[in-house]
């Protein structure tokens, strides 16, 4: 896995400062760094703003929920969902417009054992599953509730860094070549929109999964329609 030596360079601020859905294919290859465990990304989904993406978050306006991602572009959205998962995305777009791209999957590129220890079911777990998905890809970089709003914008590398900082990194960007896109993941609203992207043949990328209806229980507390950015 991975494709050849990584650059260790953060990216600016402005790589962010752009539509979810151009930054989305753009992050395919970049790494995110956290604490001592980082991550390449290999599958990403892009997610509107108000009144534009049904299937987002911020589709209703600002909540004290999804207010990270009305702050400046590059901070990290983890949010908590059904239940039992955290889930992380990256902010687009300046101040007030509510856009972000969620990390769906990636190659653990460093930590594997810092990783693996994060899973208590993880011993006999392949690396390539690590984080495959995007709440193993959250457990694989530590990333909970207090993380909500972490700065992943660093100026310089990565050296040095603190051991509870985010840092994005260029990585090795993906060949356009090998930049795949369709619909979004297990979504019910604006489901057919093709904002999710992967590189094709990488072995971390997640199965695609329609929305398939759940029945739930009158005691089921909801997180809301969508289970994503």
């Amino acid at each position: 896995m991975g494709g050849g030596k990584l650059s260790s360079v953060a990216l600016p601020r402005s790589f962010f400062d752009r539509p979810s859905h151009e930054v989305a294919p753009d992050l395919l290859g970049r790494v995110l760094v956290h604490g001592s465990v980082a991550v390449r990304l290999t599958e990403v989904e892009a997610y509107g703003g108000p009144g534009e993406d049904p299937a987002a978050h911020t589709y209703r306006g600002k909540t004290p929920r999804n207010a990270v991602m009305f702050g400046p572009p590059g901070h990290l959205y983890v949010y908590f969902t059904y239940g039992m998962h955290f889930c992380a995305n990256l902010v687009c777009l300046p101040d007030g417009h509510g856009s972000a791209v969620l990390l769906r999957a990636g190659e653990v590129v460093d930590g594997v054992e810092e990783a693996r220890t994060r899973r208590s079911s993880a011993r006999h777990v392949r690396d390539r599953d690590l984080a495959r998905g995007p709440a193993r890809l959250a457990v694989a970089l530590g990333l909970l509730r207090e993380h909500n709003g972490l700065d992943a914008i660093r100026d310089g590398s990565a050296a040095g860094r603190p051991r509870q900082s985010a840092t994005m990194l260029e990585g090795s960007p993906a060949d356009p070549s090998a930049i795949r896109s369709g619909p979004r993941t297990g979504i019910s609203t604006a489901k057919d929109t093709p904002w999710r992207f992967w590189i094709d043949g990488d072995p971390t990328v997640s199965p695609y999964r329609a929305h398939v209806p759940r029945r739930r229980s009158a005691a089921a507390t909801s997180v809301g329609e969508v289970p994503s950015s």
